[in-house]
Parts: structure tokens; sequence; C-alpha cells
């Protein structure tokens, strides 16, 4: 199974997503690791487009393929990235519940993002002003949305368990039909 951790920066959705893969023995990757180290190799540019989604998509797709279940964090900030999500998951023949964290709280979500400290070494953190200008395209497919200003990381973690081990079993429920 895939499971697709997206939200703005500050939500949530790394604290979450550790939380989820110290439960659920599962491959965790997070696009900031991906962006950072890419950043790195490539003399610290800033922009470097779409790679990091890239070589996650690939890493999910040979890891669905060994029967690792996955666990992306990432802000998943358009369409186009949710999408292509939805084909790596496609092409592993794999199950795939999409997760959207979200903060109703703003001034406890501007909070996080001025108060907390990079856990990637050399890593820039964004900037309120970065979160709040940053393009992120309103949802439009079925997704469980989790308010982390409601709920802990634990209990957003058991919620997410929870959905997947139904959503899993629903997926082979309606494969056994069809064979």
């Amino acid at each position: 199974m895939l499971i697709v951790i997206g939200g703005l920066p500050g939500t949530g959705k790394t604290t979450i997503g550790r939380e989820l893969v110290a439960r659920w023995s599962s491959v965790f990757l997070r696009v900031d690791t991906i962006e950072h180290a890419l950043r790195t190799a490539y003399g610290r540019v800033e922009d470097i487009g779409p790679m990091g989604y890239l070589v996650a998509y690939e890493l999910a797709k040979s890891n669905l393929a060994l029967g690792m279940p996955v666990v992306a964090d990432c802000v998943n900030p358009l369409a186009v990235t949710r999408e292509a999500w939805r084909a790596v998951a496609a092409s592993a023949s794999s199950p795939m519940l999409e997760v959207e964290i979200v903060c109703s709280d703003l001034a406890e979500h501007r909070s996080r993002v001025e108060r907390r400290e990079a856990d990637i070494q050399g890593f820039v953190l964004p900037t309120w002003q970065a979160v709040m200008h940053r393009n992120y395209e309103a949802w439009t497919t079925n997704r469980l949305v989790i308010d982390s200003a409601l709920v802990s990381a634990s209990e957003a973690a058991e919620v997410i368990l929870d959905r997947s081990r139904r959503f899993a079993a629903s997926e082979h429920r309606q494969s056994s039909a069809r064979n």
C-alpha cells in the first residue's frame, strides 16, 4: 500500500509520518530529505524543479514492487503531483491512501512554522511568509483530511492506520469479487 501524506509546511506531516512508521513496518520517503540531497549534490542550487518528487516516485515504485508498504511525506501541492502518486500506485497495482494534513488554527500553524528547527543538517526551513504564499492547489479528489490542531500526531497515525486497514480490506474484497 502507498500512503501519501501531504499538506503545507508546518502542519505536522513529518511528525505524523514518523508516528505512522513507528507503528507499521514500512518505507518512509520524505521529499524534503531527497530535495536537500539533490540541492547539496548540485552545489546548493535553489530550484531543482520536480526532481525530488521524480526520485520519490521511483523509490516508491521500486519498494512497492518488492511488496513493501510506502509512506510518502511531501507537500504534494499540485493536482499534477497528486496524479503522479496515483500513477505510481497503479503501476505497482497497489492500493493508495491520500492524506491531507491541515492545521485549522492559523496562530498555531504560524507558531509551528516560526519555532521549528531543521532536523536535516543544512536544510533551510520556509518562513511563514513563504508558507502563506506557496502555490498550493485545492484538493478536488477523495482523501482523508486530518486537522493537526484537533488531534495529536499519535492519534492521527492511528486514524491513518485504521483507514488504511479498512481500505486495503475493501480493495481485497473487490479484487476477489472480480476474480
